[in-house]
This record gives C-alpha cells, sequence and structure tokens, in this order.
C-alpha cells in the first residue's frame, strides 16, 4: 500500500475527488491462468476494471461484475478524473510488472505517492528477456521507446553493450535497426522476443542490416533485445547527423556536434560541466544555448538528468533538438526566447543548475538565474567580453564562488613546422548557492587566493 487517501487535481483544471482504493494487477501474456489468488479477487470484486483493450481481454467474464474501461488515447491528461468518476473498489490491468515503465508509475506521478494504490506485480517483460537471453541484470540497460524516441538507445552504445528495448509496436525494430546502420554498427545482433510468457511465444534473430532487408512480419508485443557490434563504418551522414561517441564523461569532440560556431567548445565545456556537477533527477537551465552541448552533456551524465535550453534563435532551437536525438538524449526540452523574458515562461523548475553561455551581459539575467536556484543549487556562466567579465566579477563579489580564467592553445602547422594557436581566453565564474544562515560574500582577498 502506497498510502492512504489523497486530494488530487488536474494540471490543467480544477480539483477533483480522491479516487477510491486502486489495485493495480500485472497481467502475463499467459492471462487469467497466471494470475494468483490475490490478483483474482482484487479483480472479482472490483466495481471498475480498466486497462488497454488486449488486457481486458485477458480476463474471462464469469470472473468479473466490473465495469470495463479501456484507457483513451492521451491518456495522462483524463486519468485523475476517470478514476475518481465512481464508487467502489477500482482495479488497474497492466503488462507484467506495472512499476516497469507501466502504468502503475503513471498513476502515482499523477495522484501523487500518498494516494491509495496497492501494486500486484506480474513478472515484468524484461524479467522474461533476460531469462531468455540468459543476460544478467547487471550487465543489461533498458531503454523504453513506449510512447518515447527510440533514439535514447544512441546514447547507450558500445561495442559489446547489451541492450533490453521495450518496444511501442511491430515498427520498432526498423526504427532501430536504421539507427544502428546508420551510425555504421549494422552489424549488432538484435533478437526479437514476442508475447513472452504466452502460448504464443516467438523468437527472431537477425542483424540490423538484415533486418532493414528483409522487413519480416513482426509481433506487435515484443521486447528487443540487442548486442552492439563495433562500428564499421555505415551510411553517410545526413547534416548534423554524427556517431555518438560511446563515452559518458563530459568534454565529447566538438565534431559531435552541428553547430554554427555558437559552441560551448571541449575543454571549456567539460570545465563547466565539472561544477555544475549533474546528479541523477536534477535539472539544468542552459541559458543562451547556441548548439545545446551543456544541456546535452548534462543529460547524458545519467537517464533522469534532465535540461531545458533555452535560446532565442529558432534555427538553433531546431540545430540543439538534432544534437539531442544524435547523441541519444531526444528527451532535452528546447524553448524559444530571449533572456530574462523567457526565464519567466512556465519552465520546469527550480533548477538544481543553471549554465548562461550567452546573455551574461544582459541586465537581469543572472540575477533572475541565481534567484532561481535553491540552496545547493550550483550557477555557472562564461564570459568572453570586458563588459561581460565585468558582470561576473560583479556577481562573484555579490554572491561568492570562484573566477577562473581559461586560455587553450592547440598545436597547429606553422609553415614547415608546428606551433601553439591560442583560442580566446573564457573568464569562467562558479558559484554554489548557500543556505540562507551562510554568508554569500567573497572578498576580493579570498577571490584572488
Amino acid at each position: 500500500m502506497v498510502g492512504a487517501g489523497r486530494r488530487s487535481s488536474l494540471a490543467y483544471g480544477a480539483p477533483v475527488p480522491s479516487p477510491p482504493s486502486i489495485t493495480v494487477v500485472g497481467i502475463g501474456a499467459d492471462g487469467w491462468s497466471g494470475l494468483g489468488p490475490a490478483a483474482r479477487s482484487a479483480i472479482a470484486t472490483a466495481h471498475r476494471l480498466f486497462g488497454g483493450r488486449r488486457q481486458l481481454d485477458l480476463v474471462p467474464a464469469a470472473d468479473t461484475c466490473a465495469e470495463r474501461i479501456v484507457w483513451p488515447s492521451p491518456l495522462r491528461p483524463a486519468l485523475a478524473a476517470l478514476l475518481a468518476a465512481g464508487a467502489g473498489p477500482v482495479v488497474v490491468l497492466a503488462s507484467g510488472d506495472p512499476l516497469v515503465s507501466g502504468i502503475a508509475t503513471t498513476i502515482v506521478d499523477v495522484l501523487g505517492i500518498d494516494a491509495d494504490v496497492r501494486v500486484l506485480p506480474a513478472l515484468s517483460s524484461v524479467a522474461l528477456a533476460r531469462a531468455r537471453m540468459v543476460w544478467p541484470a547487471e550487465t543489461t540497460a533498458v531503454v523504453s521507446a513506449v510512447g518515447r524516441d527510440p533514439s535514447a538507445l544512441l546514447r547507450e552504445l558500445s561495442p559489446g553493450r547489451r541492450i533490453l528495448l521495450l518496444s511501442a509496436d511491430a515498427t520498432t525494430p526498423a526504427a532501430v535497426a536504421a539507427l544502428l546502420v546508420d551510425r555504421g554498427h549494422g552489424a549488432s545482433r538484435l533478437t526479437i522476443l514476442g508475447e513472452l510468457g504466452g502460448p504464443g511465444e516467438s523468437r527472431l534473430d537477425v542483424t540490423a542490416g538484415e533486418l532493414l532487408g528483409d522487413r519480416p512480419q513482426l509481433p506487435a508485443l515484443h521486447v528487443l533485445a540487442v548486442v552492439v557490434e563495433p562500428a564499421t563504418g555505415g551510411a553517410e551522414p545526413g547534416p548534423g547527423v554524427v556517431p555518438p561517441p560511446a563515452s559518458w564523461a563530459t568534454g565529447l569532440p566538438d565534431d559531435a556536434f552541428e553547430h554554427d560556431g555558437q559552441l560551448t567548445k571541449r575543454d571549456l565545456r567539460a570545465a563547466a560541466l565539472a561544477r555544475l556537477a549533474p546528479r541523477p533527477g536534477e535539472l539544468l537551465w542552459d541559458v543562451g544555448a547556441g548548439a545545446g552541448s551543456i544541456g546535452i552533456e548534462w543529460s547524458r551524465a545519467h537517464p533522469t538528468c534532465r535540461a531545458v535550453a533555452l535560446e532565442r534563435d529558432p534555427i538553433r532551437a531546431d540545430r540543439i533538438a538534432r544534437n539531442a536525438r544524435a547523441l541519444g538524449v531526444p528527451t532535452l526540452q528546447v524553448v524559444i526566447g530571449a533572456a530574462p523574458a523567457v526565464l519567466d515562461a512556465a519552465l520546469p523548475g527550480p533548477p538544481h543548475a543553471v549554465f548562461v553561455g550567452g546573455a551574461v551581459s544582459v541586465p537581469g539575467v543572472l540575477d533572475r538565474c541565481w534567484a532561481a536556484l535553491p540552496a545547493g543549487g550550483r550557477l555557472v556562466a562564461h564570459a568572453v567580453t570586458l563588459e561581460s567579465e565585468r558582470v561576473l566579477i560583479e556577481r562573484c563579489s555579490e554572491y561568492g564562488g570562484e573566477l577562473i580564467r581559461v586560455a587553450v592553445e592547440h598545436a597547429a602547422p606553422l609553415g614547415g613546422f608546428t606551433g601553439w594557436t591560442p583560442a580566446r581566453a573564457v573568464v569562467q565564474y562558479a558559484a554554489v548557492k548557500p543556505h540562507p544562515a551562510v554568508s554569500t560574500t567573497t572578498t576580493a582577498q579570498e577571490i584572488s587566493r
């Protein structure tokens, strides 16, 4: 039991009454025969029975008198009102384990952790797929393409990597195969595991390249197992499509991003991200995002890291979205607008960290970003002009933190010899917002240490 009764409201409308007790029952492809006594009892005594058409059809009419309700599409906006629209106990049917990319996760997210929800899981499709492949959990990555962009798989690309992808439908394997082939991983091995645990269970082993060539008929309900083979060259990449490096470390090569010159370069990017310090579940605002490199690398640090890229130029905003998808983080949110006005929009927040790469010298930008941060939040900003340097020096005096000046030189041909070619020096300001009781003043003497 997650909790006891909680009043919830729709994100866009008036409050709705708290729903009655909700039991989420995981049901496998074997249907009613695979359910235990507690699950059967909950279904038999339910007043309303929710689920997809396939799941509802697995429950014999003789075993429940509940009203059967097929989920609408889209589901999430209507979920709270649907569950609260009647009296008596409610049962929600889900595939396998309802807390593995399932409806129970959505219900608790919408209603809150204190909602009166009980979960009775069945074996998840992930567990069944690992059993069929004989893959230990600790060596297997899981990526969901159910209602999501399958390009999230690209973050996991590394030779020998084992990935289980939860497919949306029969078209998902071909989409994944195309992604792999485009990045030179056409020899990667795919296994389509259909109707796991049911009487119609099936298995098809094929390479990504073979799947694109043959286009076989595939089951709609399946899990896709992928073993990544080393890249051997692939299709000629289109504009901005660059094979993503396998490393999750900060400081991807600059040519991993499509850009027009507005890009936080590799060495400075690594220094900025070290101070932004991404952690699981945290949110970044990337203000004046340019090519989106900071927000993208923040998002690559962990699957639960979230980022919003704020960019005033629509052409650059489109480029950021392309870069995010090509580098395996399609969930990065792009917001078009100029700071500081865009900071007053309905952004997700508060942020745990803010990077300001553009608009440093625009009045109000740094102050608005600092105000948005909670205690412990991190602010990093870069300056390349005397005017923007002055702003950072003033903010360092007011907020505390550190100032560093970074100058990078690259070896390059110089006549018949090799010499150093300097890039423009950048001033980096970094600060952690203290708790209110802690002094925020850093003296000039402390800055110079």
